[in-house]
């Protein structure tokens, strides 16, 4: 795939500005970005107003924004993640690990096509907490909503995962649809034989109940 292009905002006097910058016109001459574009916020205070960026460095790379200083592996890596189609899968994971969960939910309202590949993060059982509610905290937000609603399959599917954690998220998740379709997957899941799973299914059931 073609390598990704770059953006970058920098400012006088920042410290950490012109480590950035030295990164980035490495990559692009090692062709693992293809065009680098600098813009001093302070000469053109309106660009950074539009992309709603408070701080510089901010770097865009590809499809991800970064915020802050980043080390020259950083960029690296993420100038390849962007070439690959689990990259934003692992640019949603890292941004809630930072608590960019505004971030994350600025990403998803520009393209919900990316919603799957969040809900996708929760079939890892180990998955740091931090994501995890972090994940929790985007689904809640779209509580009755069609883009949760169309994720129903995906989270019946998760009723079915071998770790109980996973399980218990699907029926939690599963509630806040606020569909009278799940009713019967939530139904089957009080047969769960994990206690916890059980008692969340029941839980959103009621929620369910209550909503109508």
């Amino acid at each position: 795939m073609q390598p990704p292009d770059a953006l970058l905002l920098v400012a006088p006097g920042c410290p950490h500005c012109p480590g950035v910058l030295d990164a980035l016109g490495t990559l692009v001459k090692e062709g693992v970005i293809g065009r680098l574009e600098v813009v001093n916020v302070a000469v053109h205070p309106q660009l950074a107003e539009d992309l709603g960026v408070r701080g510089v460095p901010f770097t865009r790379l590809g499809p991800f924004e970064l915020d802050g200083a980043r080390t020259a592996a950083e960029l690296r890596r993420w100038a390849g993640l962007a070439a690959r189609p689990d990259g934003m899968a692992e640019y949603l994971q890292q941004m809630l690990a930072e608590g960019g969960l505004a971030k994350v939910e600025a990403v998803l309202a520009a393209e919900p096509a990316h919603f799957p590949l969040l809900l996708g993060l929760l079939e890892d059982p180990e998955l740091p907490l931090q994501v995890r509610l972090g994940i929790g905290a985007v689904i809640e937000g779209l509580a009755g909503t069609s883009a949760l609603q169309q994720a129903i399959p995906l989270l019946t599917r998760l009723t079915s995962h071998g770790d109980h954690r996973v399980r218990c998220d699907a029926c939690h998740f599963l509630g806040l649809t606020l569909s009278p379709d799940v009713r019967p997957i939530l139904e089957s899941c009080r047969a769960d034989p994990h206690p916890e799973v059980r008692e969340i299914a029941t839980e959103a059931l009621e929620a369910l109940v209550a909503d109508s």
